[in-house]
């Protein structure tokens, strides 16, 4: 029997957007925003985006690159976006961006940038093949390629840190 060929999906069939009011449980005791609350909230978006893209569950294998730029502050309107660059084997990459909107003004001002990297997974975990992505604009198209430039270096850090692992004696 042979595989049936996944086709392609566009970058706006998987966009997604959450938005959070930013309480004081979620903040420390300088009214900002916690790291760790917001990567979760990263992190949700991002997964929500991956899942589109893919129609299956996907779990995050990574989350590099994640620039905290402004903090936020309890009450503050976070918007997150997030946007599938680019679609491997199993894997994905998904860019989020963060930021926060006046809205009383409308104005908004970006907080936070993530790429995270997500695996489709069947019901039993196992992994699956995704579709690949079809980018449509110039900005969708550069995306693409730096999502795949940024693969190429994780592969080879990974290469380098499993080198370096055989040659460290990790005896206490």
């Amino acid at each position: 029997m042979s595989e049936k060929k996944l086709e392609p999906r566009t970058v706006s069939e998987s966009q997604s957007e959450r938005s959070e009011i930013v309480f004081p449980a979620d903040a420390n005791a300088l009214g900002n925003l916690f790291g760790g609350r917001l990567m979760q909230f990263i992190d949700l978006v991002g997964a929500m985006a991956a899942s589109r893209h893919a129609r299956t569950y996907v779990v995050t294998a990574s989350m590099e690159h994640l620039d905290f730029i402004a903090p936020v502050h309890v009450s503050d309107l976070l918007v997150l976006k997030a946007s599938v660059n680019r679609a491997f084997h199993t894997s994905m990459e998904v860019g989020v961006k963060a930021i926060v909107e006046d809205f009383q003004t409308g104005t908004t001002r970006h907080v936070s940038s993530a790429y995270l990297t997500y695996v489709a997974v069947d019901a039993k975990g196992n992994p699956m093949e995704v579709p690949p992505l079809q980018p449509e604009t110039e900005h969708q198209r550069r995306r693409f390629e730096d999502a795949g430039r940024r693969r190429e270096l994780r592969a080879a850090e990974a290469k380098h840190r499993r080198e370096r692992t055989k040659l460290t004696d990790w005896k206490v």
